[in-house]
């Protein structure tokens, strides 16, 4: 079978799901070609739930060689949150040989179009989630999510993400036309005539810098966005969340040389321990594109040094959500309650800042003090962890050490409202599992500001009492302008109050959910309808995924020739 037939199958097999996604895009509906229950795979070649966990189980202790020119060493030594040793090694990369192999395929890879490349992509992630399972066991003892999150987040979800950007990077290609003819009128002359060609041409080769708490749902827009644009991808996993980004490069490679590209179109570079590889790739001449998601420390000094790249950025905010009133006080903290438990907090759309009038707010059930309302929310997240079963299914294991000693040191911070519990998994006794705090703090003390104006990444809420609700929005603006925050949140019946928060979020750039009380979070984001983050805020210099994702990671190159 040729490459040329090959490509053309492939657009016969998923045209039609790229419509649906540009489609999809264009309306903001909900759409997902990914299913989100474990019992809709075992069919049409994808691994059930038990082939899944075979397959995971046949990683361990094995090297993943993934072909690649230049592999110079091998690297691992992941450790599961829920304490298993993966013992998985992976190709560290002599990038002064990888780098100029990557770039030797680009040329056939640019010359193939946009529609090629986004059903080659469509391809790779067809395959990736017929392994959803495994890919779920995978991002499991990767990042610490709890099983169930790990599957929907690490596979559709992610898969979903992943598409959505490939459909914005075909639409934003094929926005200008491949040919056109100019002819200028010159009055009893003959008019100007020239044919033109517009192609769209890559950058060069970008560099994915995989995060630990969400290595595919973070690193799947980036990678695919590019890869879908035309340039080659290198992918530098976080050194405690290799295996499902090492996986992801394996099934890319195996696609792109099946379809009669080359292979090293994609590949992945993993590092010692301590190595900090990723100031050296990232400051690289042959690096164009970086997408970064982790800490504001590392985002600000690749914005502030990688500059041959255009550098992509998702660091960290200080999420608030506004309590002035609300018409269904028990599914507000119902809703709070999920909001701040899920992944142990560990999400960067998590809300830190409760900000709650000292003064109390009305609801449905009557007037609740500043007072009532924490206990009564401390009394929900209790009740909603209370049986151990449950919990562990919703908080999985603290990703690392880190988080557990800022979770310890919360309970210093102020009056603690909710205090943290330690959770056993019968499952995995050595994982690290523990319940939220919440800590009271004062909006008008300048001790309590330190602790509320900054990020503290885990399960760690602080209530925050303010004057009214005119200094909520106040203290709001502040914390956006100054911290940045991927999301914020209000409860309130009052027009007023509702316009005022939503004049903040406009005017600093912060997406906003408003009076969420059923099945919806502040902490999650629908792909093909949400946005995740704005990229007009400090806590992320680009949204996801929107037309400026994916339109800077290409330019297009005009040809004239006389008519």
């Amino acid at each position: 079978m040729t490459a040329e037939l090959t490509v053309h199958e492939l657009i016969a097999k998923h045209r039609p799901t790229l419509d649906q996604a540009l489609e999809a895009i264009r309306t903001r509906a909900y759409w997902s070609p990914h299913p989100e229950h474990p019992k809709a795979y075992g069919e049409h070649g994808s691994l059930d739930a038990a082939a899944g966990k075979a397959a995971f189980e046949a990683l361990l202790g094995t090297r993943i060689d993934l072909g690649q020119p230049g592999t110079d060493d091998w690297a691992g030594g992941e450790v599961s949150p829920y304490g298993i040793e993966l013992g998985v090694t992976y190709p560290h990369a002599d990038v002064d040989t990888l780098l100029p192999a990557m770039r030797a395929g680009q040329r056939a890879w640019r010359d193939a179009g946009a529609q090629a490349r986004a059903v080659v992509c469509l391809e790779i992630l067809k395959r990736i989630s017929d392994r959803t399972h495994e890919f779920a066991h995978a991002v499991m003892h990767t990042s610490g999510q709890a099983f169930m999150m790990a599957f929907q987040a690490g596979g559709p979800h992610a898969q979903d993400r992943g598409l959505e950007a490939v459909a914005y990077a075909y639409a934003e290609q094929v926005r200008t036309p491949d040919t056109a003819e100019w002819s200028k009128p010159q009055g009893k002359r003959d008019p100007l005539a020239l044919t033109k060609t517009f192609k769209p041409v890559p950058r060069g080769i970008a560099l994915v810098i995989g995060c630990n708490t969400f290595p595919t749902w973070n690193g799947y827009p980036g990678l695919f966005a590019s890869l879908a644009t035309g340039n080659a991808v290198l992918v530098k996993p976080h050194p405690r969340a290799v295996l499902p980004l090492a996986l992801t490069v394996q099934v890319a490679r195996q696609v792109l040389a099946e379809a009669g590209f080359d292979p090293n179109l994609v590949a992945l570079t993993a590092e010692r321990p301590g190595e900090g590889i990723a100031r050296t790739l990232a400051t690289r001449p042959e690096i164009k594109i970086i997408d970064y998601t982790g800490s504001t420390s590392f985002g600000d000094w690749l914005e502030a040094n990688a500059r041959q790249a255009q550098v992509y950025t998702e660091k960290a905010g200080v999420n608030s959500v506004l309590v002035e009133s609300t018409g269904d006080y028990r599914g507000m903290l119902s809703n709070l309650a999920f909001s701040l438990s899920l992944y142990s907090g560990q999400m960067c759309t998590t809300p830190q800042n409760l900000l709650i009038p000292r003064d109390g707010i009305r609801t449905d059930e009557g007037p609740k003090t500043y007072d009532e309302v924490v206990a009564d929310l401390a009394r929900a997240v209790d009740g909603l962890l209370g049986e151990d079963a449950r919990a562990n299914a919703l908080l999985g294991a603290i990703v690392n050490p880190d988080v557990k000693a800022r979770l310890e040191a919360a309970a210093g911070l102020g009056e603690v409202a909710l205090a943290s519990r330690e959770i056993t998994n019968p499952e995995f006794p050595d994982a690290v599992v523990r319940t939220p705090v919440i800590v009271k703090l004062d909006g008008a003390k300048p001790d309590d500001e330190a602790a509320y104006m900054s990020e503290c990444f885990g399960p760690v809420s602080f209530a925050v009492a303010v004057d009214s609700a005119a200094d909520a929005v106040e203290l709001l603006r502040r914390t956006v302008r100054e911290k940045g925050a991927m999301t914020v949140g209000a409860y309130t019946v009052d027009a007023e109050v509702e316009s005022a928060v939503e004049e903040v979020c406009l005017e600093e750039a912060a997406q906003l959910s408003l009076n969420l009380v059923g099945g919806v979070y502040v902490n999650q984001t629908a792909a093909f309808s949400d946005f995740h983050g704005s990229g007009g805020n400090a806590a992320a210099n680009a949204a996801l995924t929107d037309g400026a994702f994916v339109a800077n990671r290409f330019r297009v190159i005009e040809v004239r020739r006389e008519a």
